[in-house]
């Protein structure tokens, strides 16, 4: 089976919201008709297929006949269709032809919302993330925080889908998000003001002669935004002191992922030859690798990538890259672990199925699936930080890791000395961490010491300006999905 895709590795709803870290192909003109599913069943283990079939028949004529209201048959096989793909894995779902339209709102990377990125979790609304400068992130809602009721009342009972459209709604109108957070036990609310949530943003800031860029999210031309804002930081620092930059800090934290064709673009900016990513699924047909072209943007500058538990998906491909390939060195903390890719495949006019259809390894031929990228350099965001995480491999019914290279990783010998006193987790004295003064942020200070390391200056200052942005141009018209055989 081939699909015409273009790649998506993102996370879940964003309606204002995002659900939760996945690859995912964006099918061409796959239509699935019910021709082709009786000839399946002809030719596999037909009765015992038919048999089920009926069963189906049979509970939704009791569903019909016996409930305690009236239940219409599209309520019925909606419901059916979100437990047979849904209970798959986390990241395989149905989608109406009214989410699908919500997904194609989403990646076009431009909506209403409060910037949350959600994953369904046994029958509850749990963040991945939230995506800076939104309401929630301004908010202080975290990764791992539990939604348990909007506008004060219960979700309990909803399925995530008709939870995010509860809080989906016009820019301007308020809304007030009740969550648990399990790491302290606490109920917290947060009153909000619903906003047009700009998705593909790339921030950047000069710390002394270090180029500091952050990427938020994997949307469409976020390489192109990311390459302005490196050539923006080069002449910055020319213009400031007369010199060069002596470093890059590529700032993936809290970043759940997007598309495929960005990670790949954005690892190719790094990296000059040898490969990037693979992806290898049932069908070998579908199996693909992608190399890089040639070219550093930055002629072989130091790296250091900045990671936590919200770094998933896309952004993990480019620290698994780029740690392979010892381009940069990873420091911050172990990532998500999503290492699969979904396949969009409409059908007709009736919606959409996202389904899981192959596993994505690292150029030394590691799946990270449940596992995440362990950096080279642990430093925790906080001195708080008791290990707790939320990640892949705390989802239920997660897609095994198999199929890859299981020997343990080589260690590295290119890490600078200085790795060796750079503290785990920031003291009793360091101030509470604040996203409009860079001095708080305890793993960016620290990277700078390693960078400012590896080009060989001594007594960096710490990092006091807030980053700036780079909004990536939206696209005039919509992009055609990539081919991909």
């Amino acid at each position: 089976m081939k699909f015409r895709s273009g790649l998506l590795l993102g996370t879940a709803f964003l309606a204002g919201l995002a659900v939760g870290p996945g690859a995912l192909r964006l099918a061409g003109s796959g239509d699935f008709p019910g021709a082709a599913l009786a000839r399946e069943i002809s030719h596999d283990n037909s009765a015992e297929t038919v048999r089920l079939l009926t069963l189906l028949g049979t509970v939704m004529d009791v569903v019909k006949a016996e409930y305690v209201h009236p239940v219409s048959d599209k309520d019925l096989i909606n419901n059916a269709l979100d437990g047979m793909v849904g209970n798959l894995d986390p990241h395989s779902s149905y989608m109406t032809a009214a989410q699908f339209h919500d997904m194609q709102t989403e990646i076009s990377g431009k909506f209403g919302g409060l910037g949350l990125q959600v994953q369904g979790e046994s029958g509850h609304v749990r963040v991945v993330s939230p995506i800076d400068g939104t309401p929630a992130a301004r908010a202080g809602i975290q990764p791992g925080d539990f939604i348990t009721m909007v506008d004060h009342k219960s979700i309990d009972d909803l399925t995530l889908d008709q939870a995010v459209r509860k809080m989906r709604g016009d820019p301007g109108t308020k809304i007030s998000l009740t969550i648990v957070r399990p790491k302290t036990g606490k109920t917290l609310t947060f009153d909000m003001t619903r906003e047009i949530v700009h998705v593909q943003i790339v921030k950047s800031a000069l710390y002394g002669s270090t180029g500091y860029i952050r990427l938020t999210e994997f949307d469409d031309d976020l390489e192109s935004a990311m390459h302005a804002a490196f050539d923006k930081l080069k002449a910055q620092a020319t213009k400031a002191s007369g010199g060069k930059l002596t470093g890059i800090i590529l700032d993936l934290r809290s970043n759940p992922g997007g598309k495929l064709d960005q990670a790949i673009a954005v690892s190719d900016d790094f990296i000059k030859d040898g490969e990037i990513v693979s992806i290898r699924g049932r069908h070998a047909e579908n199996n693909q690798r992608w190399d890089a072209k040639g070219t550093d943007i930055t002629n072989g500058l130091p790296i250091v990538v900045l990671t936590n538990g919200g770094s998933a998906s896309a952004s993990e491909i480019v620290a698994g890259a780029l740690k392979d390939h010892h381009r940069a060195i990873i420091l911050g903390e172990k990532t998500f672990g999503k290492g699969s890719v979904q396949t969009l495949i409409p059908i007709g006019d009736q919606g959409a199925v996202r389904l899981t259809t192959a596993r994505y390894y690292t150029p030394s031929g590691r799946s990270i699936q449940g596992l995440g990228i362990t950096p080279d350099i642990p430093v925790a965001e906080t001195k708080d930080d008791d290990a707790y995480g939320y990640r892949e491999a705390d989802l239920s019914h997660i897609l095994t890791n198999i199929g890859g290279n299981r020997t343990n990783e080589t260690p590295r010998t290119d890490i600078p000395p200085i790795a060796k006193s750079i503290p785990k987790m920031p003291d009793a004295s360091w101030p509470a961490f604040d996203a409009t003064k860079p001095a708080t942020d305890f793993q960016l200070q620290q990277a700078i010491k390693v960078i400012n390391a590896m080009a060989g200056l001594s007594n960096p200052a710490p990092a006091t300006a807030p980053a700036t942005e780079v909004k990536a141009a939206a696209p005039t018209a919509p992009k055609p999905p990539e081919a991909h055989h």
